[in-house]
């Protein structure tokens, strides 16, 4: 659940207030606690324009703590993201019900500075699972903003909030919590609330189909639970349409060629390809996009079993290639093959492939990359 957003004309009373500027030598006259902030400036020894490279947070006089952070509009928006986050955990640690968000500049920084600083507070003040016996975080429940007053810049924001926390939620579920048959459990329930067309190949199918390069990988899980989902969001005026093609691995042993247990280690996440994919369809179809999306997700785990694909094994991909086997912990690019092939069937104007990179990249990148 995202917080509640409110937009106010006065500044908020809030025990919790970040204030954002732009990188300036001088203080606006007009910034809230100007004197509290001149006094930690001092004490630390530093210039107002150093807000720009770390935000500072201190207790005003009248309870409230307040955290201000310069941006420098010329770095790109990752660096301006992380100086708002930096910012926001300094207020967030205290798990406050809601905080205020003051923005300073002209109305181009203003306009930027309240985009960054309320999607900010949704995908950090929104709770992602633990499994602790007693979890005391509290999630955010109210933003209150002042200094700037176009509501309707925030909708995209907000689906973009909302694709963001599904794509990290589903990662970091443990791999007991996100089988695939559980996963694709969660999506057919998403796919009933937002709308989506969902088509299902099962082992079955693909064995029928010819996906040999899939069936290959995910034929030494028991039950054999795998799949390629597909599903499917249209927009009345779209011209072209996007496939969304995400890697699903839900564990990684490596096979029989297996990994060393600190390479095993978070293997859970070498689905998050494919959680990736079903943010940004989630949020495009909440932003209502004009582009048909197709978004496939290649579900399977690659594991040892007496019936788990070896070295040397040759298989037919879907498209009639002959794939001789040489490192079965090369499971993406099996599973990934055999969903592009399905995916281009459907001949769209654009293929996005999504998927946690392979460790063999440095072969071909070197260490410099």
């Amino acid at each position: 659940m995202l917080a509640q957003l409110t937009l106010s004309q006065i500044l908020p009373a809030a025990t919790h207030l970040l204030v954002l500027l732009p990188k300036t030598k001088a203080l606006p006259k007009d910034l809230p606690h100007a004197a509290v902030l001149k006094a930690v400036l001092a004490r630390r020894d530093i210039k107002a324009d150093e807000l720009a490279k770390s935000p500072v947070a201190a207790n005003a006089g009248n309870g409230a703590l307040v955290a201000w952070v310069m941006l420098d509009f010329e770095k790109d928006t990752f660096a301006q993201q992380v100086q708002v986050r930096k910012a926001l955990q300094l207020l967030l640690g205290e798990n406050p019900k809601s905080i205020g968000i003051a923005v300073f500049g002209d109305e181009v920084q203003r306009k930027r500075a309240a985009e960054l600083a309320v999607y900010g507070a949704w995908v950090n003040g929104a709770l992602l699972p633990v499994h602790k016996q007693k979890d005391e975080r509290k999630p955010l429940q109210k933003i209150e903003l002042y200094g700037f007053a176009d509501r309707k810049i925030f909708a995209p924001l907000k689906a973009q909030a909302a694709g963001n926390l599904l794509c990290r939620e589903l990662t970091i579920l443990p791999p007991n919590e996100l089988t695939p048959a559980l996963y694709h459990g969660r999506i057919k329930k998403l796919a009933q609330q937002q709308g989506w067309k969902l088509e299902e190949f099962d082992m079955k199918k693909l064995r029928r189909m010819g996906a040999g390069a899939f069936v290959a990988v995910a034929q030494g899980s028991d039950p054999e639970d795998a799949a390629i989902v597909h599903l499917s969001y249209r927009h009345p005026k779209a011209k072209q349409t996007v496939a969304l093609v995400g890697k699903g691995i839900c564990f990684d042993t490596g096979g029989h060629n297996l990994k060393p247990s600190r390479y095993m280690h978070n293997m859970h996440e070498d689905m998050n390809g494919s959680a990736v994919a079903l943010g940004i369809l989630l949020a495009a179809t909440q932003q209502e996009l004009p582009v048909n999306l197709d978004c496939w997700l290649a579900l399977a785990q690659n594991h040892i079993s007496p019936k788990a694909y070896k070295q040397n094994d040759i298989v037919k991909a879907l498209n009639g290639t002959t794939i001789e086997v040489m490192h079965t912990d090369a499971e993406g690019r099996m599973v990934l093959a055999d969903t592009l092939t399905l995916a281009s069937r459907a001949k769209p104007d654009l293929m996005i492939d999504f998927a946690t990179l392979t460790g063999s990249m440095a072969t071909a990148l070197g260490a410099r990359y």
